[in-house]
């Protein structure tokens, strides 16, 4: 197995899968580690991979075309028995930190793509380059280069849900980027008409993303909203400390949105308190661990009786593609 992560925390990925117990790391680099030996089962569920590749193949090759060619061949010979009749993941991807790398691999997907429209026009025309949304298993075509001469590639994975987002000019800050991520990997955003409680919400990336749904957004924190969630019409800013702002008595929220440079134990009791207290209906949550054990703040998110999750009927955490030394948490409270 082939396990993607953030570049940088493939220690944490490594101490997560051991933690697990899912597998023993025999080998890692910008952004994967690979498993010797894996656990059988389903792959459970984890904060720092983006995705598994189930039982990838190493394929070599010196040249863009060599690579495309091993590659086609193979496929080809994987769909034997298999039958095709509607749009397929065909997913290719390079560490970013390795100059150069993504564009050769651009290459060799243009050049397979050719060689199996030339094979297997119909099928060839049925792949999409996007991932499936959410948190899922998957079938298509999914291959990750290590280097200018290897890639791995595998027709099954699981798929955490993380992806990279589309800034947009007028959100107030990076941090918009986090929520649009956490709505993909939670299968549900804000909808017209809802409501949204944003506990330290300034500058306002959060309540933006929210507001431009349609959401009627409570932005809370004593700093100043910022682009274009300053005076927008369906956010309503209130220069008040979060930790002790509380709905009015009867109401509920549809979402509760968190962000704060805190300690994130400190965050995580504030939060408990709102799904105990079932002020909100779905939450997006960043806890930072810069300063913090991340895997001991992590089993305490999954395992402790005091853990909002355990009062949710949907819940993961995950490290994003556009978190730093933090990890997220969205869940839907149960009925």
């Amino acid at each position: 197995m082939l396990l993607t992560c953030q570049s940088g925390f493939e220690s944490l990925l490594g101490a997560e899968v051991a933690a697990a117990p899912l597998g023993t790391v025999d080998a890692s680099g910008a952004g994967w580690v690979r498993l010797g030996a894996v656990a059988a089962g389903p792959v459970p569920e984890l904060c720092f991979a983006h995705r598994a590749l189930i039982d990838p193949v190493e394929i070599s090759g010196d040249s863009v075309n060599a690579l495309a060619g091993r590659l086609c061949d193979w496929f080809m010979g994987t769909l034997r028995g298999e039958k095709i009749d509607g749009v397929w993941p065909s997913v290719w991807q390079a560490p970013i930190e390795i100059p150069g790398l993504g564009k050769r691999l651009g290459s060799v997907e243009g050049e397979f793509a050719v060689l199996l429209k030339k094979r297997l026009s119909r099928v060839a025309k049925l792949a999409v380059a996007d991932l499936p949304r959410g948190t899922c298993a998957a079938r298509g075509l999914f291959v990750f280069a290590t280097d200018f001469g290897r890639v791995y590639a595998a027709r099954s994975a699981w798929l955490g849900g993380q992806r990279r987002m589309a800034d947009d000019p007028a959100a107030p800050s990076r941090s918009y980027l986090k929520t649009e991520e956490a709505f993909v990997v939670l299968g549900r955003e804000p909808a017209p008409g809802e409501t949204v409680a944003d506990l330290g919400a300034a500058p306002g990336g959060w309540s933006y993303s929210a507001a431009k749904r349609g959401a009627q957004v409570v932005a809370i924190d004593n700093g100043p909203l910022k682009g274009g969630a300053l005076d927008h019409p369906r956010i309503e800013h209130r220069q008040e400390d979060a930790f002790r702002f509380r709905p009015l008595a009867g109401q509920r929220y549809d979402w509760l949105f968190c962000d704060m440079v805190e300690d994130p134990k400190r965050v995580l009791d504030l939060v408990t308190q709102w799904t105990r207290g079932r002020w909100c209906r779905h939450f997006v949550v960043n806890l930072k661990f810069g300063h913090a054990d991340a895997l001991a703040l992590l089993d305490q998110v999954r395992h402790s009786s005091e853990s909002p999750l355990r009062d949710c009927a949907v819940a993961q955490v995950r490290h994003l593609f556009h978190d730093r030394e933090e990890f997220t948490l969205v869940g839907t409270l149960r009925d």
